[in-house]
């Protein structure tokens, strides 16, 4: 049986213009980097497929290729860093906003799609959409690549754990962490695992597209971590969700990576230039869930919108929310 809709989102940047990354948006997307600095990608080794639980499985010592890139993106990480970018406060005073401000992002990231389907393939294509969210419960769980150390697998464990306790808490829906089994599925994966994982991802998802399941087993180095959230039919409301995370990610860009993916399979699957203090934003200027992102998935979740609502039907209500949450603020 086929899925229906997909939506989608990836994260990344060029090194020779960091402060620039865009995102896909019919996947719900992720990011890029020049990946000039590394060698092309070997034919991929055979590798067990990723299991969840922290101790299961046993790690491996990776491939040269994924220790080369571990390199490569704490250089990128370092760079980010340098010029001042993936900022953790949540509510910068240099960043003020105001409800029309908050009425307009939220319109352009939640009811926009920056990329589509096209030919069998995943392509670049700014157009209006509609409102999509999750209807049932999100259950989130994680898999690991059997490379990524045992330390990391807890750590990461643990953040998206808390994470998974905020967004519940931003949207007044229900979100929470299992142990497995989620329908919300989170791969942290080196490249070889990564490569592999297209029948994990038809068992996951039976009936996924072709150009979703490449999107994800040829990601470019340029792109650090993408989601996929999936909807049964024309239906507006998502059943499925499936991030990607790079396990070559130092600290800081993986968990920035968890904070946007994370969001934007929520049903926030735009981008932004004009969002700020946000992670919806091509900058990398924030790296974790702000104030302003938290105020969005808010919106999102308000039973005065529904699933399937147009720019048209919806600005009216949004305007109104955001009056409230900020006091008429302008």
């Amino acid at each position: 049986m086929g899925r229906g809709r997909t939506s989608a989102h990836p994260k990344g940047g060029h090194l020779s213009r960091v402060a620039g990354v865009w995102g896909i948006c019919l996947m719900l997307a992720g990011c890029v980097a020049d990946g000039s600095g590394l060698a092309p990608a070997s034919t991929p080794r055979p590798v067990p497929a990723p299991s969840g639980g922290i101790g299961n499985p046993p790690p491996v010592a990776p491939s040269a290729q994924s220790q080369a890139m571990r390199t490569y993106y704490a250089q990128i990480q370092a760079t980010l860093l340098d010029q001042g970018l993936l900022r953790q406060d949540v509510a910068p005073r240099d960043a003020p906003f105001g409800a029309r401000q908050l009425t307009e992002n939220f319109i352009r990231i939640a009811l926009y799609d920056e990329y589509t389907s096209a030919g069998g393939n995943i392509v670049a294509r700014q157009s209006p959409s509609h409102l999509r969210r999750w209807g049932g419960p999100v259950r989130m769980s994680v898999e690991f690549g059997a490379s990524v150390p045992l330390a990391q697998r807890r750590s990461d464990s643990a953040a998206i754990s808390s994470y998974a306790g905020r967004l519940g808490r931003a949207t007044g829906h229900s979100v929470r962490f299992v142990p497995s089994g989620g329908n919300f599925s989170i791969f942290v994966v080196n490249e070889d695992e990564r490569r592999a994982l297209a029948p994990r991802l038809r068992e996951l998802v039976p009936g996924i597209d072709g150009a979703s399941v490449r999107a994800i087993t040829d990601l470019s180095p340029a792109t650090f971590c993408v989601v996929f959230a999936f909807s049964e039919g024309q239906s507006s409301s998502y059943t499925r969700a499936v991030a990607v995370i790079r396990g070559e990610h130092p600290d800081a860009l993986r968990l920035s990576c968890l904070h946007e993916e994370l969001a934007q399979g929520m049903g926030l699957a735009n981008d932004s230039p004009r969002a700020r203090p946000s992670i919806f934003n091509d900058d990398e200027e924030f790296a974790l869930l702000t104030r302003h992102d938290e105020m969005l998935l808010k919106i999102l979740y308000d039973p005065r919108l529904t699933p399937g609502m147009t720019e048209r039907d919806a600005r009216p209500v949004i305007e109104t929310i955001a009056a409230e949450m900020l006091g008429g603020e302008s």
